[in-house]
């Protein structure tokens, strides 16, 4: 056993390993069901054609911004403002992050037609084949993530010889490029994504008056295609990236309280958080068993066989972590640490299914709002969202609270930090399963558009419209999920960095940070602003790629002749090419102010601007990624709720009302609301990685 705390990486590289041959099975498992109809296999190789273009490009541009940020990171070593372990870092956390994406997205756009196909059969059947599609994605995410984890410990330790010191603080920095990596696949993905259903609902379903994925629509393809690429892939690596930043912060932070706290052990306190991840992995592939259902299950029904699941691994997961504290000799107050993550993950579950499922009043009273029209939905949905962030606020300032106080926080501040960030880990640790019942909305969506569009019978319809409406909760959850983890991450993230600069400059920030301070005040002002510039610049974004998309497809309604008669197919592959091209050049402003934000804050106001900066940025980013992603699922449901009858039902004033509020939640819910959470993160990962340049930054 000793032998596993002292070589870390044994643990975490074999359940890695366990998570990626589940992966792989599981994907076997969804090559091998029946594609449907030659109809079926066309369209699934249509939206299979158009992702892979679309990421292969989006791939190229961004191999670009880390070739360019290598040679930085060199430099800098160079001038030993880093060590030499920080710019290859920085490349394989990219790599892996996107890989995760990549793996994903190509088995989801394989499951499309397959899942329609198995919805032919019967409810569970479609499930089955779309959560186990869902479930390569989410094990693939903790596969990759602990095997990047073990292969860089295992070469700094074997190889290298390194302190445990070094290998921590190595560690953490390859967490910047998962994030940058994220961060560019989110708002790239979302951009796509959104365009296209955006340009796809005004014209097709509000000015055309036909059904969503209807084959004359010539935007379905691309909407298709965007739930892939943003859905899919940009969730994988947003995923990645927050379980990875848990886990490499709590480690290092750990170091840090072993040695200000002797009698706290310092190979433990890095074993705890990947040994806690291992937990999961095994707990969450078990837990996947329990995820079926009956024929003619209702939303209820559905969602309970997924609660099932996520809720056996969380409980196992804390079952066999009470047996680790106590077979480590680790204080018992980090139990209750990884306890209170556990739970408020749960909570925030509960809370944002409570706020976007079409099953609970607030839902439903979106809905009816749509009775006077579409400004009293509107209206009525940002309130919705507004009121979704004060339970989920709650929830973790009490998880913070007794994360910090019960690992120790009262006779040691680092004692406390590390159990926040532990708490993080224990919310993140059930992942693999989380992150399956979230990825397989999207393949459940896009089984519902080739069923539409291939004719199928009306029950398969209904099937999918079932699990795409679950999907539609369960990703809503996800969201909450990174968000939650995000802000406990962030503050981990936030004492590195001060640690960082103590170690770099150590008479200037060797002190409490005064808040009535001009620079932390100031830092404080930007940071609190940088999430809503950040959500301005997404959201334009969109509206300009939309734009595009709308008269796009308005000319093809026009200018080809038969399509509303169904005797002539349309261009889809215009619309797909005009998304991406739209999509690869907004993501570009977007993801460099997140990188260039903190580098010239730190140049200018310093180290404490910094401090200020992160803190103001966590803080309001937290809030507003929960409102926009709750209020966008809101709406989203809500339109869903009219089209099974209530209100007025499909092609009603109301329902044309809920497909403009539906229109304006999209890009809150899919693009700028999930990527705040990367933001987030990211500031903290770049502060760190230059934080020997921001300590010599001392004008004033």
């Amino acid at each position: 056993m000793q032998f596993i705390f002292d070589h870390l990486y044994v643990a975490s590289l074999f359940a890695s390993i366990v998570a990626l041959v589940f992966a792989f099975i599981q994907a076997k498992v969804v090559l091998g069901a029946d594609e449907g109809t030659d109809k079926m296999k066309q369209i699934s190789q249509a939206v299979r054609k158009g992702a892979s273009a679309f990421l292969s490009r989006q791939y190229r541009t961004v191999a670009i911004f880390f070739a360019c940020m290598f040679v930085v990171l060199c430099i800098m070593a160079a001038l030993e403002l880093l060590t030499w372990y920080v710019p290859f870092a920085f490349l394989t956390g990219g790599f892996f992050s996107g890989l995760s994406g990549f793996i994903g997205m190509t088995i989801a756009t394989r499951a499309n037609d397959r899942t329609a196909n198995a919805c032919r059969s019967g409810l569970n059947r479609g499930l089955r084949v779309a959560f186990s599609a869902g479930s390569v994605m989410g094990f693939t995410v903790v596969g990759l993530g602990l095997l990047d984890i073990s292969l860089w410990y295992a070469l700094m330790d074997l190889c290298f010889n390194e302190s445990l010191e070094n290998i921590t603080a190595a560690m953490v920095t390859f967490g910047m490029g998962a994030s940058s990596m994220a961060l560019f696949a989110r708002v790239g993905g979302g951009i796509f994504t959104k365009a296209a259903d955006v340009g796809a609902d005004l014209v097709g379903k509000v000015e055309a008056g036909i059904p969503e994925d209807d084959p004359r629509n010539p935007a379905a393809i691309a909407d298709n295609v965007g739930d892939n690429v943003g859905d899919v892939a940009g969730m994988g690596a947003d995923l990645y990236e927050s379980y990875v930043g848990s886990m490499v912060s709590t480690c290092a932070l750990g170091v840090v309280a072993a040695t200000y706290t002797p009698s706290f052990d310092k190979f433990n306190s890095v074993a705890l958080p990947l040994l806690m991840a291992a937990i999961g992995v095994v707990c969450s592939l078990i837990g996947t068993f329990f995820v079926q259902t009956k024929e003619g299950a209702s939303q209820k029904n559905l969602l309970a066989a997924l609660r099932r699941g996520t809720n056996f691994a969380a409980i196992a997961s804390a079952a066999v972590a009470l047996g680790l504290i106590l077979l480590m000799g680790m204080p018992f107050g980090l139990y209750w640490a990884i306890l209170a993550g556990l739970l408020s993950g749960v909570l925030i579950g509960l809370c944002t299914e409570y706020f976007t499922s079409d099953t609970y009043k607030p839902t439903q009273k979106i809905a009816a709002t749509s009775e006077t029209g579409t400004a009293t939905l509107i209206i009525s949905g940002l309130g919705t969202g507004m009121m979704s962030t004060v339970l989920p606020i709650l929830i973790v300032g009490i998880a913070i609270l007794v994360a910090f106080f019960c690992a120790g926080g009262a006779d040691s501040a680092n004692l406390g930090l590390y159990g926040i960030s532990l708490a993080a880990v224990g919310m993140l640790s059930t992942l693999g399963i989380t992150l399956a019942t979230d990825a397989y909305g999207p393949v459940a969506d896009n089984a519902g558009g080739i069923a539409e569009m291939s004719g199928l019978e009306p029950e398969v319809r209904e099937r999918t419209d079932a699990l795409d409406s679950l999907g539609n909760t369960t990703a809503a959850t996800g969201k909450g999920f990174a968000i939650g983890s995000a802000g406990m991450t962030a503050l981990a993230l936030i004492a590195n960095f001060k640690e960082k600069l103590v170690e770099a400059n150590a008479d200037k920030f060797n002190t409490a940070i005064d808040l009535l301070d001009p620079k932390v005040l100031v830092g404080l002002f930007i940071g609190a602003c940088l999430p809503f510039l950040f959500s301005a610049l997404t959201m334009n974004s969109v509206s300009r790629a939309a734009q595009s998309i709308v008269v796009e497809v308005r000319r093809q309604f026009k200018e080809i002749k038969g399509i509303m008669e169904g005797e002539a197919e349309p261009d889809y592959a215009t619309c797909v090419d005009m998304c991406s091209k739209a999509s690869l050049k907004e993501m570009i402003l977007p993801a460099v102010v997140g990188i260039a934000a903190p580098i010239i804050v730190g140049c200018t106001l310093g180290g404490f601007g910094v401090l200020g900066m992160l803190c103001g940025c966590t803080v309001s980013g937290f809030i507003m990624a929960i409102f926009m992603a709750n209020a966008g699922g809101a709406w989203d449901n809500a339109k869903k709720y009219i089209e099974t009858g209530a209100h007025g039902g499909k092609g009603s004033d109301q329902h044309k009302a809920a497909v403009v509020g539906d229109t304006i939640g999209d890009p809150f819910k899919d693009t700028s609301g999930p990527s705040i959470n990367i933001l987030i993160k990211l500031v903290s990962m770049v502060s760190i990685v230059f934080s020997g340049l921001i300590a010599t930054c001392n004008w004033f």
